[in-house]
């Protein structure tokens, strides 16, 4: 095997002036320092054992060997309905033999009886004055009306009623402008009669 030639500067790749320009006048201060982590999550013990769990389950699964099973016979159990859902069965058999096997022959014929309440003759009697009254209403003639003069009256009180009303008049007018003051001033005297004689013995025989 021949060693490897090492390029001609002629054969590099050619690079853009303003490019080469930018790499050459290219500052290192102005790079922001970061710090470089590494991130390499190793799985807890209990990651590792569900997944050691698991390739054993499915290395159980694939390597299963069917003859290891054990034979075994199959039992069916077949319950028995009891007395009531025996009868219960049995009751609702006969209600549907009953009904598809129905003759309609064996029913009765039956004749329809429409009744109508005839109105009484009070009933009767107020229906046709209502219809009268209708009918007059709505064929009134206004002009069977006769025509007649408004007569106003126009009451006067008699003199015995005048003197009345002036009478009460002045009464009420004495009231409202009453002066105390011409009042005479008058002394009272307390009455109080004793019982006579004929009066207590009266009052005992009662009691």
């Amino acid at each position: 095997m021949s060693d490897p030639v090492s390029p001609s500067l002629k054969d590099l790749p050619k690079v853009a002036l303003d490019l080469k320009s930018e790499l050459e006048g290219f500052n290192h201060g102005c790079m922001k320092k970061a710090a470089t982590a590494e991130k390499n999550v190793l799985p807890s013990a209990e990651d590792v054992r569900q997944e050691k769990q698991h390739c054993e389950l499915i290395h159980g699964v694939e390597n299963f060997k069917t003859d290891r099973l054990k034979h075994i016979d199959t039992v069916e159990k077949i319950v028995l309905p009891n007395a009531q859902d025996v009868a219960a069965e049995k009751t609702q058999q006969t209600l549907i033999a009953g009904i598809e096997a129905f003759d309609p022959a064996v029913l009765k014929h039956t004749e329809t009886q429409e009744k109508y309440h005839l109105p009484d003759k009070d009933a009767v009697k107020a229906e046709k004055q209502h219809q009268n009254l209708l009918n007059g209403v709505e064929s009134f003639n206004k002009a069977a009306m006769r025509h007649a003069e408004t007569l106003e009256k126009n009451l006067l009180p008699d003199p015995q009623a005048i003197q009345e009303e002036k009478g009460k008049q002045q009464l009420i007018s004495g009231i409202e402008n009453f002066d105390p003051a011409k009042l005479k001033h008058a002394e009272t005297l307390e009455k109080n009669p004793l019982p006579t004689k004929e009066a207590i013995d009266a009052e005992k025989v009662a009691a």
